[in-house]
């Protein structure tokens, strides 16, 4: 199979999508989400959609077939919240192993029959690693500062726990995304090294961060440039943004990103900013007409969705970044 990297070099790679906002349209309810194996679990299960893997396989294996028939290179693993920390909400911590094996293995296989379909567009897959409900750089409590739910020791083991799941289910890369809290995406990249070393391996990174408001910054409180700096030290295939904002409301933050790095930029927004309800208006044409501007400006490498896109949203955008070419890397040797 083609290097990554070497792809990189020739075509803007395309992500795929939201897999909630795909699995919402399934409506599972309670039962479904427990399957049979399940169906005694003392705790509500329903919303636990890294479990869907182990209980509705078929569906999540449609999702990433959906998103490569659209035009996506790269489809993420079914485990944002594959960690013992977020697992923790549902009691289901011993099962962060096989939700995270069996999530990658699910897209592996989907992943292969279409690179044996079309050899010369091989089909990725990305272990997705969420940041988990815990921060470690704020405290929970406002009247204790110094106060961490979680440690970083604790934070490194269930990473580390997910990663050597996801590489033995067949990820080809790890994808460290939404990155709100930067220390909490440091111990991931820690755990990731980790299992290299030990495993003597090297496997592409992407880190993609969340800008979560019109004050350009990370929740705990870093700008662009700053959380770029923080990274930098580990050696990634990719850095970039995406989830918060819409695809327009990125641009600035992208530009100095891609303006102060040698390696590949991602970015996979929103569908727009959710509405009142919740909900995510922007159609496929009109997000696609956002990220347009990505393209023009040579400003990324990798460009996918995120809350509320579809297979829909991603053929446009594959349409319109097949034109263009992908922006200059300047990789660290």
């Amino acid at each position: 199979m083609m290097d990554i990297k070497d792809i990189l070099q020739e075509r803007i790679l395309v992500l795929d999508g939201a897999m909630g906002t795909m699995l919402q349209r399934y409506k599972f309810e309670e039962e479904d989400f427990r399957g049979d194996r399940f169906k005694d679990w003392e705790h509500p299960l329903k919303g636990n959609n890294d479990l869907l893997s182990l209980t509705q396989p078929e569906a999540i294996a449609e999702v990433h077939r959906k998103y490569f028939e659209a035009g996506a290179d790269i489809v993420e693993t079914n485990t944002f919240s594959g960690t013992s920390i977020a697992m923790a909400d549902y009691h289901m911590q011993d099962l962060v192993y096989e939700l995270n094996y069996e999530s990658a293995k699910i897209a592996k296989k989907v992943a292969d029959e279409f690179t044996a379909k079309e050899p010369q567009k091989p089909r990725f897959v990305a272990g997705s690693i969420g940041p988990t409900n815990k921060t470690a750089s704020m405290s929970p409590d406002v009247n204790d500062p110094g106060f961490r739910a979680v440690s970083f020791d604790e934070l490194r083991l269930a990473y580390k726990e997910q990663v050597e799941a996801l590489l033995d289910g067949g990820a080809d890369l790890l994808l460290v995304e939404t990155i709100f809290d930067t220390l909490n995406a440091k111990a991931a990249l820690f755990a990731i090294e980790e299992v290299k070393e030990e495993r003597n391996i090297d496997v592409p990174i992407m880190v993609s961060g969340t800008i979560t408001d019109a004050s350009g910054r990370t929740l705990s409180g870093q700008t662009a440039e700053a959380f770029l700096i923080s990274i930098s030290h580990i050696p990634i295939l990719s850095v970039g943004f995406n989830c918060a904002l819409g695809a327009k409301q990125l641009v600035p933050h992208l530009e100095v990103v891609s303006a102060k790095t040698g390696y590949a930029v991602s970015a996979h927004p929103n569908a727009g900013l959710p509405n009142a309800f919740g909900e995510y208006d922007e159609t496929p044409e009109q997000m696609a007409a956002q990220i347009k501007e990505y393209v023009e400006k040579g400003l990324v490498n990798i460009v996918g969705g995120c809350c509320g896109t579809t297979p829909e949203h991603i053929k446009e955008i594959a349409n319109i970044v097949k034109e263009y070419q992908p922006r200059k890397l300047v990789v660290p040797a």
